[in-house]
């Protein structure tokens, strides 16, 4: 269940609340008793390894060759 603090409190205890945040807890910001906002951890960026995506797809010649006329002239239309 996630910690519920008014806008006053996360203003004055951010850093704190930040922490908390940090540790895996959810915190909701609220107005009143209104919930009007959630702290929640950012999920870390996957590393990206140069040649991650090999032989999970694959392009045969005919990506290559030249668009037929009609869409080629949609695609210069925008």
């Amino acid at each position: 269940m996630a910690k519920t603090v008014t806008i006053h409190a996360a203003k004055t205890h951010l850093s704190q609340l930040l922490a908390q945040v940090e540790a895996g807890e959810v915190i909701v910001i609220a107005r009143d008793k209104t919930p009007v906002a959630q702290l929640v951890p950012v999920a870390p960026k996957a590393e990206r390894r140069f040649g991650a995506m090999r032989g999970k797809i694959a392009l045969g010649p005919e990506f290559f060759e030249p668009l037929p006329a009609d869409e080629l002239a949609a695609w210069e239309e925008n």
